[in-house]
């Protein structure tokens, strides 16, 4: 490989910093890209595994970089929301919400952000793989807690907390091993909400990701509050029992449909379905599923006032207490 080539594997080149983490300030060494594990990455960002070799008993870290091939007009954007990220995370302590362990500075004054690891995969990277070996939904078990897991963390976002996490789905849940642990992370676009849980700022932005996007935030004006995480939550569990992304099922075809698919994608139809609630065929999954397919069909009402809050979902999946979807009708998930 030529030396002149970008991509070339170079030197590795360390980044000492001071750890926000430890009162003594220990110094931290954040090794270069080439040198961790790639976990994932998103948009502008890649995220590695970070083995913190010769500390005693030290877990390993996820360490969100900026990714250097970012367009130079969006990096600020992307800076901001690490910035954003970190601020956010430093106040957070929940075993279901990835955890802040430091940030680092590296010599162009880009920073990295160094995490709680908190699995080897994301929920998205799962749904994939089963869907790449010919499986259908996931056992009902898994997704029922997934959902126990992320309203937990979703309810001490909201309560605990003001914040509206602002892009749930399957991309944004980490899972470790056999579904271990289930924990929510990327709150780098999250907004702070009132006691009467509405977005406080007038001026924040949602930015969510189009298909999860609840109506209230696909029209300017739209009354953004912790049902907008609530929405894309139940869309999180219609992936889970789907395998496809929301509205965007006919791209799930084979590859080699490419070209056709392309050709046949209805954009004015897709724009149509955003903030609907995606067909599901609760029949073929089965009455195992049925607990599931409920929760989903509350989470994803129309109208915000008709979804549960975290705080309800939590209650119902831990006691089988009701659920009010509305003062008038109560919905009782067993």
């Amino acid at each position: 490989m030529a030396s002149s080539d970008e991509g070339a594997f170079k030197t590795p080149k360390t980044v000492r910093i001071r750890s926000s983490t430890s009162s003594g300030g220990t110094p931290i060494t954040i090794p270069a890209s080439p040198f961790m594990k790639k976990l994932g990455c998103g948009t502008g960002v890649n995220v590695y595994l970070m083995d913190r070799m010769g500390k005693l008993n030290a877990s390993p870290w996820a360490v969100k970089k900026i990714n250097s091939r970012c367009a130079t007009n969006q990096m600020a954007v992307y800076q901001k929301r690490l910035n954003d990220e970190a601020k956010v995370l430093k106040g957070i302590n929940h075993p279901n919400i990835v955890g802040f362990r430091a940030v680092a500075t590296a010599k162009d004054g880009s920073k990295c952000l160094a995490m709680e690891y908190g699995g080897e995969q994301s929920l998205n990277d799962l749904l994939e793989k089963r869907r790449e070996d010919g499986l259908k939904a996931f056992p009902a078990a898994n997704i029922e807690k997934v959902a126990l897991h992320v309203a937990r963390g979703l309810q001490y976002l909201h309560n605990e907390k003001k914040l509206l996490h602002g892009d749930m789905k399957s991309c944004n849940v980490v899972i470790k091993g056999d579904f271990e642990t289930v924990k929510i992370c990327d709150v780098g676009v999250s907004l702070q909400l009132d006691e009467n849980m509405k977005v406080s700022d007038p001026k924040a932005e949602y930015i969510g990701t189009e298909p999860w996007k609840p109506k209230e935030a696909l029209f300017e004006g739209g009354e953004i509050t912790d049902k907008a995480d609530i929405f894309a939550f139940g869309l999180t569990l219609w992936e889970m029992m789907t395998l496809a992304m929301p509205h965007l099922e006919m791209l799930d075809d084979d590859d080699d449909e490419e070209d056709e698919e392309e050709e046949s994608f209805d954009e004015d139809a897709y724009y149509e379905k955003l903030g609907t609630r995606p067909p599901l065929d609760a029949e073929a999954l089965g009455s195992s599923y049925r607990r599931m397919i409920e929760l989903f069909y509350l989470c994803t009402e129309e109208d915000p006032k008709k979804r549960p809050s975290a705080g309800q979902i939590v209650q119902a999946l831990e006691s089988n207490a009701p659920l009010d979807k509305t003062p008038s009708e109560v919905i009782v998930i067993d």
